[in-house]
Order: C-alpha cells, then sequence, then structure tokens
C-alpha cells in the first residue's frame, strides 16, 4: 500500500500507471482486432473477440490492481455474487462521477460479460480508439431525427434495422450493454432545473433504453440494477487519481426484463413508450430509496 504518500505523488503516479498500462494492453488488442477486420470468416471472428474481450479485462485488472496498491478506498459491494459470466445483461446505473466507469469495471472484471456502450456510428472512425471498439464488438447506432424523418419517411425503421443487424454477433458471445439512463452526471444544479421528484437523481431518460430493448430484446433477457453511493460526495476524476475516495458502496440487483417491453417500437408505439416510462420510474424511486438509505447509514 502507498496510501501514505501525498495525494498529488499518488495522482502523478496513477496517472503514469494508468497511461502504460492502457498503451500496452491496446497495442497487444491491436492484433486481432486487425485480423478480426481483414478476415471475413465468422468462426475466427468470434475467436477474436475472445482474445479481445480477454485483453480489455486484463487492463481492467492491472487498472485494479494499482488501484489496490495506491488507494485506501473501502469498498462496500453487495449482489456481485449474482452475476453470470454466460448471461446476457441490460445494466442500467445511476451516474454522478466519471468514477463510476472505473468502479464498474473493478467489480463486474470477470464476473459478468464485459461492459459495452452504444456509440454513435460517426465514432467508428475516431483514431486508434475506434477499431479498439469495432473489436470489442461495441454495438455502433445509426439513429434519425425526428426531423429527418419528417422529410424522409421511407428512412423509418431503418436505424433499428440497421442496429438489430449489428447486433446479431451478441447470439454468440455473452454481452452486458450498460446505460447510464440519466444521460448525464448529477449535480445540485441539474436536479433543481429537472425539478427532478427524486431527492438524489435526475429523471431516467427512457428513449436509450428502449432502443436496446428494441434491438436486442431477443437476446437480453435480465436486468441488472446498479446503485453507486459515495458517502463523502461525488469525487472529480483526480481525486480518483489521488486516492481521496474514501468509500465507494455499490448495490447490485438482478431481475428478468418483462417480455412486454422487447421488440417493439418506441417511436411509434404510444403504448410501448408509457410502458417503458412506468418500469424506469418505478425502478428509480426504488434506486432513489437505497441511495437514502445508503447515504443516511453512512453518515
Amino acid at each position: 500500500m502507498l496510501s501514505f504518500l501525498p495525494a498529488p505523488i499518488i495522482g502523478v503516479l496513477n496517472s503514469i500507471l494508468l497511461g502504460l498500462n492502457t498503451l500496452f494492453w491496446c497495442l497487444l488488442l491491436y492484433i486481432p482486432a486487425v485480423l478480426k477486420l481483414i478476415i471475413p470468416h465468422k468462426g475466427f471472428r468470434v475467436l477474436c473477440t475472445k482474445v479481445i474481450i480477454w485483453i480489455s479485462e486484463s487492463w481492467v485488472a492491472c487498472n485494479t490492481g494499482w488501484m489496490k496498491l495506491t488507494h485506501g478506498t473501502r469498498w462496500q459491494v453487495t449482489g456481485a455474487d449474482n452475476l453470470k459470466r454466460e448471461s446476457w445483461y441490460l445494466v442500467l446505473s445511476n451516474h454522478q462521477s466519471w468514477v463510476d466507469i472505473f468502479a464498474m469495471q473493478r467489480v463486474f472484471n470477470r464476473r459478468a460479460p464485459f461492459l459495452k456502450f452504444f456509440l454513435k456510428q460517426q465514432l467508428i472512425w475516431v483514431p486508434v480508439i475506434g477499431l479498439a471498439w469495432w473489436g470489442l464488438d461495441f454495438p455502433f447506432m445509426k439513429r434519425y431525427t425526428r426531423e429527418y424523418l419528417i422529410k424522409h419517411p421511407e428512412k423509418r425503421g431503418e436505424d433499428l434495422k440497421a442496429t438489430r443487424k449489428a447486433c446479431e454477433k451478441f447470439r454468440y458471445t455473452p454481452v452486458s450493454v450498460m446505460n447510464f439512463v440519466e444521460g448525464t452526471r448529477f449535480t445540485k444544479a441539474k436536479h433543481d432545473k429537472q425539478k427532478s421528484p427524486y431527492q438524489n437523481l435526475l429523471l431516467p431518460k427512457a428513449g436509450g433504453v428502449a432502443f436496446v430493448l428494441d434491438a436486442m430484446g431477443d437476446s437480453i433477457d435480465t436486468l441488472v440494477d446498479v446503485t453507486i453511493a459515495y458517502p463523502n460526495g461525488a469525487p472529480t476524476f483526480w481525486d480518483f487519481m489521488c486516492g481521496r475516495v474514501p468509500e465507494v458502496q455499490l448495490d447490485i440487483s438482478t431481475q428478468l426484463i418483462p417480455e412486454h417491453l422487447k421488440g417493439r417500437d418506441y417511436s411509434s408505439d404510444a403504448e410501448h413508450r408509457r410502458n417503458v416510462k412506468e418500469w424506469l420510474g418505478e425502478l428509480w424511486q426504488s434506486k432513489d430509496q437505497r441511495l437514502s438509505q445508503a447515504l443516511a447509514e453512512s453518515a
């Protein structure tokens, strides 16, 4: 443990360790990613994907290693033992800090399928990391705006068809699709602006969740509900790098996704929109209560 060192020194040290760790594993990842790109055989690509996921999980494991070396953080995790690597998950979480992603990767790593996010199609062209995302089979989605569809009604439904096709590969490899339902990090100012009815949460955005259920409803059957709490206040990323996060709490629960929420068109089905919003509202009410209880007990 190096947590006795001054916080700025720990921050610089961890920044170097994170950079070197990312560079090392990223260079390794490019080898199977390029092979996967140039050799279109389905079985070979599935094998390359498994190698890429192993490399990515090793990157997360090494990140966890330097956290343990330099941080004195107390981790309170409940429900992680219920996760299974062979399952197909939709993972929903509240969002307070960039630290959330590192916390979830640490807890989920090698307990559940590697966490993946839906990305805008244009991001596949981002230098260097775009290939890594593609190699990891991050689903790239093509979304048309409502204004565009008014001018081009013949395009309605094509974005969903394209995304469903992109998600076909998940039939062969278990996946955890991650979504921060609030769409942004929680702050008091955002909370007040929204006039959120929840004490500790912003309003959930149903569209992104519905898009996943529409595109992947026949593959994903289980919801993983993650509630993240920082009893000492949400840390900045630099606080995290410096080891100034005394405690992190993650409460994880699983439940089956209702069948009537899968495979329907959120944009054109009013009843479906209402059902998804009601379902999310119930989840968010329960999550808000858990957050209030966790923070009260820590105080």
